[in-house]
Protein backbone atom coordinates (compact mmCIF):
# COMPACT_ATOMS: atom_id res chain seq x y z
CA UNK A 1 0.00 0.00 0.00
CA UNK A 2 2.88 2.34 0.87
CA UNK A 3 5.11 1.59 -2.10
CA UNK A 4 3.73 3.22 -4.91
CA UNK A 5 4.48 6.34 -2.15
CA UNK A 6 7.80 5.26 -1.46
CA UNK A 7 8.61 5.33 -4.95
CA UNK A 8 7.08 8.49 -5.63
CA UNK A 9 8.94 10.16 -2.50
CA UNK A 10 12.25 8.07 -4.07
CA UNK A 11 11.91 9.99 -7.46
CA UNK A 12 10.96 13.68 -5.92
CA UNK A 13 14.11 13.28 -3.38
CA UNK A 14 16.52 11.95 -5.80
CA UNK A 15 19.74 13.43 -5.67
CA UNK A 16 18.73 15.19 -2.08
CA UNK A 17 18.16 12.10 0.58
CA UNK A 18 18.50 8.12 -0.29
CA UNK A 19 14.40 6.99 -0.23
CA UNK A 20 14.35 3.32 -0.43
CA UNK A 21 12.31 0.24 0.36
CA UNK A 22 13.65 -3.43 1.91
CA UNK A 23 11.49 -6.20 1.82
CA UNK A 24 12.06 -7.67 4.95
CA UNK A 25 11.35 -11.23 4.09
CA UNK A 26 14.39 -11.17 1.71
CA UNK A 27 16.17 -9.11 4.25
CA UNK A 28 15.66 -10.30 7.86
CA UNK A 29 19.22 -9.07 9.07
CA UNK A 30 18.37 -6.15 8.25
CA UNK A 31 14.97 -5.78 10.07
CA UNK A 32 16.47 -7.07 12.99
CA UNK A 33 19.12 -4.89 12.88
CA UNK A 34 16.33 -1.94 13.00
CA UNK A 35 14.17 -3.76 15.04
CA UNK A 36 11.15 -4.40 12.92
CA UNK A 37 7.93 -5.96 14.12
CA UNK A 38 5.53 -4.64 11.97
CA UNK A 39 5.26 -3.24 8.36
CA UNK A 40 5.00 -0.46 7.34
CA UNK A 41 7.90 0.70 9.02
CA UNK A 42 9.53 3.56 8.50
CA UNK A 43 13.12 4.83 9.83
CA UNK A 44 14.12 8.02 9.04
CA UNK A 45 18.23 8.19 9.25
CA UNK A 46 20.73 10.75 9.45
CA UNK A 47 24.51 10.71 9.94
CA UNK A 48 23.95 6.16 10.13
CA UNK A 49 21.74 7.12 13.01
CA UNK A 50 18.06 6.51 13.10
CA UNK A 51 16.98 10.00 14.38
CA UNK A 52 12.86 9.11 14.21
CA UNK A 53 10.78 6.31 13.51
CA UNK A 54 6.90 5.55 12.61
CA UNK A 55 4.86 2.83 12.45
CA UNK A 56 2.08 2.13 9.93
CA UNK A 57 0.82 3.30 6.80
CA UNK A 58 0.98 7.17 6.97
CA UNK A 59 0.06 10.03 4.40
CA UNK A 60 2.62 10.92 1.85
CA UNK A 61 2.59 15.06 3.51
CA UNK A 62 3.65 13.49 6.78
CA UNK A 63 6.54 11.57 5.26
CA UNK A 64 7.53 14.57 3.17
CA UNK A 65 7.84 16.88 6.66
CA UNK A 66 9.73 14.20 8.00
CA UNK A 67 12.12 14.29 5.37
CA UNK A 68 12.26 18.16 4.53
CA UNK A 69 13.57 18.09 8.05
CA UNK A 70 16.17 15.43 7.05
CA UNK A 71 17.50 17.85 3.96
Amino acid sequence: MMGPVVEELAKEYDGKIKVGKVNVDEQPELASKFGVMSIPYFAFVKGGRVVEDELGAIPKERLVKKLEALV
